[in-house]
């Protein structure tokens, strides 16, 4: 996947998501630099790359960090307002930001699915559905809202807090005689934590700018 191995810190390094990611980054060669949560942040060297899975109350600091280190930013936080995209996109006039509700190759295959093909569908019926873990604060998901923007028109979304469920999406499409619906699963936060490792390998060498994990995908490919 990569031809070097890169530092990087992590945001919420003691979450769910925070651990998967050290977990993963860590196994395929990679050095954890730097480390934040609520309580303090430890550095041992000067990250390339921060990723932030946590809060977008930790976004403000989170900024911070990337500028003190001149580091990129992978950041996969929910429930971004127009202040944190602001941020962003300031950021990004100074090195390489990821943005993404969702860093699994599929949600974002199916936001390109969307994109080309629901406009042939606007006269049927579109609702959307998702399924989390019942830790999971904002509803809707981000991913919800990503998909639902992908179609190009507002729609009911519904959303369900079960259990541990990593996330589950559909998008119901229908008129008086078919049904099409199309369906993304998560089995693990593996799924995430890889995709974080795909665009933070991508931001080390990027050009600065605000990107999406789609704009990772087609690099890749």
């Amino acid at each position: 996947m990569a031809a070097r191995a890169i530092k990087y810190g992590i945001v919420g390094c003691s979450g769910r998501m925070g651990q998967e990611i050290a977990k993963l980054f860590g196994g395929s060669g990679h050095e954890l630099v730097l480390t934040s949560d609520l309580s303090k942040t430890e550095c041992k060297a000067k990250p390339e790359v921060l990723v932030d899975f946590s809060s977008h109350a930790a976004l403000a600091k989170t900024v911070e960090l990337c500028e003190a280190h001149a580091a990129a930013l992978v950041v996969g936080t929910t429930a971004l307002g127009e202040e944190h995209f602001a941020l962003l996109r300031e950021l990004g006039k100074k090195t390489a930001v990821v943005q993404s509700f969702n860093f699994a190759t599929g949600v974002n295959v199916l936001k390109m699915i969307l994109q080309d093909y629901a406009p042939l569908l606007s006269d049927w019926d579109l609702e959307i559905e998702e399924v989390h873990h019942n830790k999971k604060k904002d509803a809707p998901s981000g991913t919800a809202i990503l998909l639902r923007e992908a179609t190009g028109r507002p729609c009911p979304t519904h959303s369900l807090r079960l259990g541990g469920v990593p996330g589950d999406h559909s998008v119901h499409f229908a008129n008086d005689g078919e049904v099409l619906s199309l369906t993304h699963r998560a089995l693990s936060r593996g799924v995430f934590a890889l995709g974080a490792l795909r665009a933070a390998l991508f931001a080390a060498d990027a050009e600065k700018g605000l990107y999406t994990f789609e704009d990772v995908l087609k690099h890749i490919s």
